[in-house]
C-alpha cells in the first residue's frame, strides 16, 4: 500500500460527530451555570426512537426559561453540535431543544408539574418487552 503524499488531505478523526455523552455533559454544565432548577437526566436509549437521552429542567419564570434555552442553543452551536430544533420559545412556558440525540425540556415549574414527563420516561419498560 502506497503512502499518502504530504499534500493529500484525509478526513480527520475529530471531524466525526460529537458523542451523545459529550452533548449531555455540555448541556448539564450549561444548565448548572444558568441556575436551572430540579434538573433530571434520563437515558432513553432503547425506550424511544426519538432520541438517546432526555433532560428535563425548570426555570423560575418565562424569562428564565427563555434565557436557559438561549444559553443551551448557543453552547451547542459553539461546541460543534450544530443548530438544534427549538419549539416553544416565543411563550417560554415549555421550551423543547432537540439536538437529534438529546432532547431538553425546559419548563416553568407549574407546567412541569402538570405534565410530569420525566416520571413517564423513567418507568422501566423492560418487563413489557417480549
Amino acid at each position: 500500500m502506497a503512502a499518502l503524499p504530504n499534500n493529500t488531505v484525509s478526513a480527520p478523526a475529530a471531524a466525526a460527530a460529537p458523542s451523545v455523552e459529550s452533548a449531555v455533559e455540555l448541556i448539564l454544565n450549561v444548565l448548572d451555570d444558568a441556575k436551572a432548577e430540579e434538573t433530571v437526566s434520563v437515558d432513553i436509549t432503547g425506550k424511544s426512537s426519538l432520541a438517546d437521552h432526555m433532560i428535563v429542567t425548570s426555570g423560575r419564570s418565562q424569562r428564565h426559561v427563555g434565557a436557559v434555552a438561549d444559553q443551551i442553543i448557543r453552547a451547542l452551536r459553539e461546541n460543534g453540535f450544530g443548530k438544534p430544533r427549538v419549539e416553544g420559545l416565543p411563550h417560554c412556558d415549555w421550551v423543547l431543544v432537540d439536538t437529534g440525540d438529546v432532547i431538553v425540556h425546559i419548563f416553568r415549574p407549574e407546567v412541569r408539574e402538570f405534565y410530569n414527563i420525566e416520571k413517564m420516561w423513567q418507568a422501566d419498560f423492560s418487563a413489557d418487552a417480549h
